[in-house]
């Protein structure tokens, strides 16, 4: 490496003044100190670019490392307000800094590990005397380089590499270090972190680590659910995330990760697709990532049509998937759960798979229509919606993300944004309801909600306590029977979207 390249990475190191504080503090109390890890990665990729070629844009590591030869009761002393409630030798250095990410400088005592008996983590761990030791322990090369900040007895340059990171670094290869299969034995987690570190830097993964990954897969099976969650989800955050998830099926792996999706492969749709579900799924994906959409809108988009095959009737041009959404709504629920994901962003997630089938067509649908649109699916869900339905567009080969029809629904939205959809935006209450009607609080109030609030929908206008009161005691007058018929009638009452999408569905695949 060229002098320009250490001096450039100086710069960097430089620049990270809590980090130098931290190491230089240990440097002075006569311990070594190395940066290590993934902010290192990332810093050689600032000070040289890979493959000979255009540097990169910068990159900031997400967190900061140093691996040193003081054990944790060592580094306590030297930063009394610093955390330590973990067996692998971590220590918290708090910095005070403003920066989120350089607020806990993690300080980690030089280690080894002994075997990975549950494939997860190591049965016991030992402190290791140098950083060559420590380093042996680590996953990819690219990971197992060191940056010598200490000041008393620095090698030359300052970078510890031994197992050729570097090099693999500037020719963009994921390698493990060491025998691939030992490795991956140790810790299963990384058959999946291999493919993730390839999406996030856009770097192929070595011959003999690949087949590695593609015999011991099914291991992965015994890692937590949390763990292989977290690395689909840094998958999905990456620039490359549909070569990501590309990878993960060619590797073996996505049979354990999201094994819904798989049922796609090689399903042929009908004349409105050119592309199989899977591959439409994958680009349905590629394209939310290139809009730079949310987590949300991501996961939504590749999952959309996992019900397709589940639901195909018929093949070639005419098939159908007659309810598809319904059927991958319970789908993408059961997998998201199985990944741990929150309860809440799974019904996120759910909700866009649900309602991504929605229809609109601007001579067809009234602004009546638009407001019953808007609350069966939710106002605050329609801009999410919308970024799956171009995804869906643009996955299906269409040149156009925005077409007339959609741009029309939002000028539509934007007119009657301000029109009751919802029992909270009634002009009346359940307060008022048990005040005009002298009743308690029951499923009575419910219902008249219910059915107050299917009226404004038809006529804003109505949305008055002038024009509530006097219906509110006509409604009163009815049995709770009477009142439990109109209301459950009001929740299933087609709206213009629903009408039009199956009379458009049952002329296209001539069914009745």
């Amino acid at each position: 490496m060229s002098t320009t390249f250490f001096k450039n990475l100086e710069a960097r190191f430089a620049e990270t003044k809590e980090v130098k504080e931290v190491a230089d503090r240990l440097t002075s109390a006569g311990y070594e100190a190395y940066l290590v890890g993934g902010c290192l990665r990332d810093l050689i990729l600032d000070a040289s670019p890979p493959h000979g070629g255009e540097p990169r844009l910068r990159r900031e590591p997400k967190d900061w490392d140093v691996a040193t030869n003081a054990r944790p009761e060592e580094i306590q002393k030297i930063f009394p307000d610093s955390i330590y409630e973990n067996q692998f030798g971590t220590v918290g250095v708090k910095t005070g800094s403003d920066d989120p990410k350089r607020k806990v400088i993690e300080v980690t005592t030089f280690r080894l590990e002994g075997k990975y008996t549950d494939k997860r983590h190591p049965d016991d761990i030992k402190f290791a005397k140098t950083i060559d030791e420590d380093l042996s322990r680590r996953d990819f090369t690219v990971n197992a380089m060191a940056f010598e900040v200490t000041t008393h007895k620095r090698r030359v340059e300052g970078l510890v590499d031994p197992f050729g990171g570097l090099e693999d670094l500037r020719a963009g290869v994921i390698r493990t270090v060491g025998a691939p299969e030992d490795r991956f034995r140790e810790d299963a987690l990384r058959l999946v972190r291999a493919p993730r570190f390839a999406a996030e830097l856009n770097f192929q993964i070595e011959m003999n680590t690949r087949r590695a990954i593609e015999k011991l897969a099914g291991e992965l099976e015994m890692i937590a659910k949390e763990r292989v969650r977290d690395e689909l989800v840094k998958i999905l955050e990456t620039p490359n995330a549909a070569r990501g998830i590309i990878s993960l099926e060619e590797l073996n792996l996505l049979r354990c990760v999201l094994p819904e999706l798989r049922e796609g492969l090689g399903v042929g749709q009908n004349k409105h697709h050119i592309y199989t579900v899977f591959e439409h799924s994958v680009r349905a994906l590629d394209y939310a990532v290139k809009q730079n959409y949310s987590l949300l809108v991501r996961l939504a988009s590749l999952l959309h049509d996992v019900g397709k095959p589940k639901s195909k009737q018929g093949d070639g041009p005419d098939s159908t998937f007659y309810n598809h959404e319904i059927i991958g709504a319970k789908m993408a629920a059961r997998a998201l759960d199985r990944l741990r994901f929150s309860k809440e962003f799974i019904d996120e997630v759910v909700h866009l798979v649900r309602y991504h089938m929605f229809y609109y067509n601007t001579d067809e649908v009234s602004e009546r229509g638009v407001r019953r649109f808007l609350a069966r699916v939710g106002s605050e869900t329609v801009p999410d919606l919308l970024k799956v339905r171009e995804a869906d567009r643009i996955g299906s080969g269409v040149p156009k993300a925005v077409p007339y029809k959609t741009r029309h629904l939002q000028f539509m939205i934007e007119k009657v944004k301000s029109d009751p959809i919802s029992p909270k935006m009634l002009k009346v209450n359940g307060d008022d309801v048990m005040k005009t009607l002298n009743i308690e609080q029951g499923p009575k109030v419910g219902y008249i909600l219910s059915i107050l609030l299917e009226e404004v929908l038809d006529d804003p206008k109505k949305n008055t306590g002038e024009s509530l009161q006097p219906r509110m005691g006509e409604l009163g007058r009815l049995s709770d029977a009477e009142l439990k018929k109109l209301a459950e009638k009001a929740k299933v009452t087609k709206d213009e979207f629903e009408e039009g999408a199956e009379g458009e569905m049952k002329e296209r695949y001539r069914v009745k």
